[in-house]
């Protein structure tokens, strides 16, 4: 953590500095569970500097999804012709003033500061010898006052250390947080990927005239919307075996993050 290369001292020594900086704040007026709350505001925070960029990336995504039906008829009417296809697809994305690679650039431009704070709350949580990450974070703050004696990792009752894979020893509760980390991802995914009323309305009038016609439904369309329920389950499944892996503190983290796109996904989704 202290070793001094670009993306420590652009990223991760600056993450570190404010969630120290939280830590006093609340360490100064006596709350309980100091680091906890400091890991919360810390991810507030964070979060409200990316709110432009992640707001443009989830508005981007929703426009996508309100094309998909029109989509959908394009691929059905110029399937055979690539070329024709493209075209219209391209016609439809600038009468709709739609960008499909609008939402790349924001998470792109994210990545790096979910990578920094990763790597701070794994150094912090992680590390399991308190003594020497103390030592550490005192070399890297930037002011005196944001030293450190010690950091007490209790929350509410919960050491933000400990590993819920860890259930054994340290209580059955712990299955809980991985259960909650993917009950949380999983409606954030739901959010994210709404059904289209047209759509199915679309899709069944299809299968109905197909099957009139004496015509089998399309393998391919079936197979896209297998692997897109697939997909629904299977990365929620894969947070909550992280967060079943990973200390608390990190699930907090999380949980703090999911908890506040999914409040952004809901008013992007009402319009506001």
């Amino acid at each position: 953590m202290i070793e001094a290369n670009i993306f420590n001292q652009l990223l991760i020594w600056p993450i570190l500095n404010f969630l120290m900086a939280f830590y006093k704040v609340f360490e100064l007026i006596k709350l309980p569970g100091a680091f906890g709350l400091a890991v919360i505001a810390m991810t507030i925070f964070i979060r409200l500097l990316l709110y432009p960029l992640m707001g443009s990336q989830l508005k981007s995504a929703k426009k996508m999804q309100d094309l998909k039906p029109r989509l959908d008829e394009l691929a059905k009417k110029y399937g055979k012709d690539k070329g024709r296809l493209q075209q219209e697809q391209l016609k439809l994305y600038k009468e709709a003033g739609v960008n499909p690679a609008a939402g790349c650039l924001p998470l792109l431009l994210q990545m790096p500061v979910f990578i920094a704070l990763y790597n701070v709350f794994w150094q912090i949580l992680g590390n399991g010898n308190l003594e020497k990450v103390v030592q550490e974070i005192n070399q890297i703050v930037y002011f005196p006052f944001l030293k450190i004696q010690g950091i007490d990792l209790s929350f509410f009752g919960a050491n933000l250390g400990i590993k819920p894979s860890s259930w054994q020893t340290d209580g059955i509760w712990l299955l809980a947080i991985p259960l909650i980390t993917a009950l949380l991802q999983w409606y954030q995914t739901k959010l994210m990927t709404p059904p289209s009323p047209t759509a199915l309305r679309h899709s069944e009038a299809s299968q109905r005239r197909e099957a009139s016609e004496g015509k089998p439904s399309s393998d391919k369309d079936d197979a896209a919307k297998i692997m897109q329920g697939q997909m629904s389950f299977l990365f929620p499944l894969m947070i909550g075996w992280f967060a079943f892996s990973f200390p608390v503190g990190l699930s907090l983290y999380w949980n703090t993050f999911s908890i506040l796109g999914i409040i952004q996904q809901l008013q992007i989704n009402k319009g506001k």
